[in-house]
């Protein structure tokens, strides 16, 4: 029997484009604090009104953090993220999202060609 991967050893994942711009198409982001191959560190800096996050998995607690403290300043945090929903970070600041959006089934992210190997969701934090 082959043993279910739970974690990934990679740690960044392209949004596939067409979930991406349907996200967009409603929120119309205005920022990206953490595009691939950025020259910046996005959690060092302020972020737009309108943010998409899809955050390199390793210090991902940071992420959800960073984003959960910027819609408490006014703005809105568009995370694509695992549903990790056993971890301290999921309960110290998902569970106070505006909106949870699990995806059915596994996301298939644009530069894989193949499912995950593990669950996504969308977390929305909005003033």
């Amino acid at each position: 029997m082959k043993p279910i991967p739970m974690t990934s050893l990679r740690q960044d994942w392209r949004t596939p484009k067409a979930f991406y711009q349907a996200l967009n198409a409603e929120f119309n982001f205005d920022h990206d604090p953490c595009p691939p191959k950025a020259g910046f560190d996005g959690l060092a800096r302020a972020w737009g009104k309108v943010n998409f996050i899809n955050p390199p998995f390793d210090r991902i607690a940071k992420w959800v953090e960073k984003a959960y403290q910027e819609h408490l300043g006014g703005a809105i945090c568009v995370l694509l993220i695992p549903s990790r929903t056993d971890t301290r970070w999921w309960h110290d600041f998902c569970m106070k999202a505006s909106e949870i959006r699990f995806i059915k089934g596994r996301l298939c992210y644009d530069d894989i060609g193949k499912p995950a190997p593990f669950p996504s969701c969308v977390v929305i934090f909005k003033p």
